[in-house]
């Protein structure tokens, strides 16, 4: 059953069915037997209200005193009837001036120093409560100076992150919360993670009361490695001994008792004498009814089910098929399409994904055969010159090292590019843009290329941009520009010309490289772009360049949210143009 989709779905709608027709009859016999007197939920709530409230009162009072006004204005929200004591019975006060006979029992014992866990009321792990913070309360002067600190902690991390908020801990400490907690010690918010001197005199306070405790368990040794750190929510420590943790629980104890008020019974009871109703009826005759009516809705749910789950189950399972071939290596394997529901949207996206793959794999094959196509001559070059002279056939002189360094940059040069391409693909290709003098990057282009361009007759061009201030990752700009200044230098004769423009479209930044070289074949523009692709059939290397040049521009300019394009036509030049966003 675990591997049958079919079973599972009959499963499932049963389970369903079964739990609305529970859910009907259970409404059906709210219906019949009427509404409850009030709902228990809302009192649950109310009670809760009642707990948190009078609890939040004894955490920041040293005493019962006033707590009548507070009691009776939760009485006039709820409409219960309010009443404390003391343990012993005496009454403190209450909603009404006479309680009559109490429960026997309290509905909750209010204690800030002995938190119920079990309440739904937050606290800390030795079940404080951390409105309880007694002599850790900063005064006004100290609470003013730390905010002014955090207000100055939270304008330097929004600048950075744009994101920070300022909490308050119950004594008034204020912190900078971020996502990013690294941002906060370049902020300097270490003077906000620092206890004041009213925390601190406390905490020594706490620390005296802790090592006499120790001291009376026999353990005087540990009260001076005791590790007492500080929190916003108090003084907390990171000891794992039992006899440690109870004399700091303990001593925190002692150290509120003075601050908050003592521990009470509160009596939470309905107004007036009959109690609420607590439940329904329901005849025998309406019982057996809903229960013919839940067995013909399970019934009619398994059989609509069972159908609908067998006109699902076809086209997965000739998806499963489609999916398994092409897991065996069958490439052209694909699913037939019917309808416009979810199952033929996936059975497309399936066709889709086949024929991606089937595309990525030629590409992938492609790929390793131009790259070993593009290695095995410098390789070849290499091996065989060392191995004349390794046979005394010739000799290591000036020419013959200069050959082989030139092969050896070469295939660097392969591997420089091989390695660019590999971040491009991994999405791992990043640009850091920068104000930059586009007039400066032009002038490093045109000194770094001006002894190739003479050397091979051709004269370079590199006016100023009329607007030179633009934003742009220089390294990788000048990158791009360089491959396309090699490319247009390698394919222009002698007594040609390169020129190399800068100039604002609009909101676009523009470089062109323009040449007056060979040309290139309208047939061959769409492949300019693609690796290790050449004009020439024969992929001969005679004139230099990996085939990778241009692939790697066109993903520097993506990287800058740019594009790259070639104009051209035979025997009347190139124009590469590289545009991208001016930031």
């Amino acid at each position: 059953m675990r591997r049958s989709l079919l079973l599972r779905l009959v499963a499932v709608s049963a389970l369903v069915a079964v739990f609305a027709i529970a859910a009907t009859a259970w409404l059906a016999a709210r219906t019949t037997s009427g509404a409850l007197e009030q709902e228990q939920g809302q009192v649950f709530a109310d009670d809760g209200t009642i707990y948190q409230g009078l609890l939040a009162y004894a955490a920041g009072h040293p005493n019962w005193q006033d707590v009548g006004a507070t009691i009776r204005s939760y009485a006039e929200k709820t409409g219960r009837r309010v009443t404390l004591t003391t343990p012993q019975g005496r009454l403190i006060a209450g909603s009404d001036p006479d309680p009559g006979r109490l429960p026997d029992h309290p509905s909750v014992v209010i204690d800030p120093l002995s938190v119920d866990p079990g309440l739904g009321v937050l606290s800390t792990p030795d079940r404080i409560d951390p409105d309880a913070v007694g002599p850790y309360a900063l005064p006004p002067s100290e609470r003013d100076a730390l905010l002014r600190d955090a207000q100055g902690v939270l304008r330097c991390v929004r600048q950075e992150t744009g994101l920070g908020t300022i909490e308050i801990s119950p004594n008034g400490h204020p912190r900078v919360s971020v996502p990013d907690p690294t941002s906060l010690a370049r902020c300097r918010a270490s003077s906000l993670e620092e206890p004041t001197e009213t925390e601190r005199t406390a905490l020594h306070r706490l620390g005296d009361l802790v090592n006499a405790c120790l001291g009376r368990n026999d353990r005087a040794s540990a009260a001076v490695q005791l590790p007492l750190g500080w929190s916003f929510d108090g003084p907390t420590t990171s000891a794992t001994d039992p006899t440690v943790v109870n004399c700091v629980t303990s001593a925190r104890r002692e150290q509120l008792t003075p601050y908050v008020a003592p521990a009470a019974w509160l009596y939470i009871t309905e107004n007036g004498s009959d109690p609420p109703p607590s439940g329904f009826t329901l005849s025998t005759e309406n019982q057996l009814r809903l229960a013919v009516v839940a067995a013909v809705i399970l019934v009619l749910t398994v059989i609509v089910t069972g159908l609908a789950s067998l006109r699902l189950i076809r086209p997965l399972r000739a998806l499963t098929g489609a999916a398994q071939r092409i897991g065996a290596g069958e490439t052209g394997a694909r699913v037939r399409v019917k309808g416009k529901d979810e199952i033929a949207r996936l059975a497309r996206a399936f066709n889709d994904m086949a024929v991606a793959r089937e595309r990525l794999e030629s590409a992938r094959k492609a790929m390793v055969g131009d790259v070993a196509h593009e290695l095995r001559t410098p390789l070849a070059t290499i091996r065989g010159w060392l191995e004349a002279v390794q046979d005394g056939l010739s000799t290591m002189d000036g020419e013959l090292v200069a050959s082989l360094l030139e092969e050896a940059v070469h295939l660097q040069h392969i591997v420089d590019d091989l390695q660019d391409l590999a971040l491009a693909d991994a999405g791992a290709l990043r640009v850091h843009p920068e104000p930059i003098d586009a007039n400066a990057l032009l002038a490093q282009l045109a000194a770094a290329h001006a002894a190739r361009a003479e050397t091979a007759g051709l004269r370079l061009s590199v006016p100023p941009v009329p607007d030179p201030a633009i934003t742009a990752d220089p390294v990788r700009l000048r990158q791009a520009l360089d491959n396309l200044v090699s490319n247009a230098v390698r394919h222009t004769a002698a007594g040609g010309s390169v020129t190399v423009t800068g100039s604002r479209d609009r909101a676009d930044v523009v470089f062109e490289v323009t040449d007056t070289g060979i040309g290139i074949d309208p047939g061959d523009l769409p492949h300019v772009f693609d690796r290790f692709w050449r004009a020439d059939p024969s992929r001969s290397r005679s004139s230099g360049g990996s085939g990778l040049g241009l692939a790697i521009v066109r993903n520097l300019a993506e990287a800058h949210g740019g594009t790259v394009r070639a104009d051209s036509a035979p025997g009347r030049g190139t124009t590469f143009t590289l545009r991208f966003p001016a930031y």
